[in-house]
């Protein structure tokens, strides 16, 4: 599982460095290949291990060619995927079409998410966290709701 929050920098040919707690995660299945795609409702990217990937993969593809959303989410989600790579230093490419698309230059902050991880602008990343007083009560109403917790 992916845990806990990095600041990492990423050089003007899309190579990032890995925390080691991710490259473990990554290589647990003797795989060093990890997916990116752009979040479809965020402005990050999301990574996962190609085993993870595949898993979801296959549950998104069972949705009806013939149902809208689940087309259009196909195109944002799926169809921007790309496979990278971990280098032996433990680095990996981002491509720069996906660098442009979540603004990511110098820093890179990290995100583990549990099962993929994300990667944001340290400014973006402070902007969707940031709520109000109303917004944080309406959260904390859904996180013991919802998540039960």
């Amino acid at each position: 599982m992916f845990r806990g929050q990095f600041q990492h920098s990423i050089d003007t040919k899309g190579r990032m460095s890995l925390p080691a707690r991710f490259r473990d995660v990554i290589t647990v299945d003797n795989c060093q290949t990890l997916v990116i795609t752009p979040a479809p409702f965020e402005p990050c990217l999301h990574a996962y291990p190609l085993r993870e990937w595949e898993r979801l993969e296959s549950k998104i593809s069972e949705y009806s060619i013939l149902e809208t959303n689940a087309v259009r989410f196909k195109r944002l989600y799926l169809s921007a995927a790309v496979e990278c790579e971990l280098d032996r230093n433990g680095r990996i490419v981002v491509p720069q079409n996906l660098r442009e698309q979540a603004g990511l230059e110098k820093e890179v902050f990290l995100a583990g998410m549990g099962r993929n991880f994300e990667m944001w602008t340290k400014a973006r990343w402070d902007a969707a966290l940031a709520m109000t007083d109303e917004q944080n009560e309406a959260f904390k109403q859904v996180a013991m709701e919802t998540i039960r917790i």
